[in-house]
């Protein structure tokens, strides 16, 4: 009798481990690794904080970038994004134009099964990205 305890209670505790769905943090900077189909440009740098008070924002590779942003169990949207208007190499800011575009078509987010934050637009590929290391 005792060992069927065991190991009911042993089954209860792996269902609750199994069942809690991640969450995506606010207050966290991540950090892109791909916009779509490609990758960053070498020593680029590019993040996404979200905050608790419904504001994004983060670095764009050249500029600093701001949108307001809605968050609901896996669906997330941003609103078009502002930005900073420093200028840098013509590929850097080509990357950061397809980043921003990017951040607007957003419609929801997962974690892939290498816990890689993917963000999807409604069509095509996910920005992919890591949490930042503090």
């Amino acid at each position: 009798m005792k060992h069927g305890l065991a190991i009911a209670l042993l089954s209860a505790a792996l269902l609750g481990c199994a069942s809690a769905s991640p969450q995506l943090e606010t207050e966290h900077s991540y950090e892109v690794e791909w916009i779509g189909e490609r990758p960053l440009i070498d020593n680029s740098h590019l993040t996404i904080t979200l905050g608790d008070d419904g504001r994004a924002y983060g670095n764009a590779g050249c500029n600093h970038w701001f949108a307001a942003y809605s968050l609901e169990g896996d669906q997330l949207s941003f609103s078009a994004a502002g930005s900073t208007r420093k200028l840098c190499a013509p590929a850097l800011m080509e990357q950061e134009a397809r980043f921003l575009d990017s951040l607007s078509k957003v419609q929801r987010w997962d974690l892939s099964p290498i816990e890689q934050l993917r963000l999807w637009p409604g069509e095509g590929k996910p920005l992919r990205l890591w949490p930042e290391k503090d």
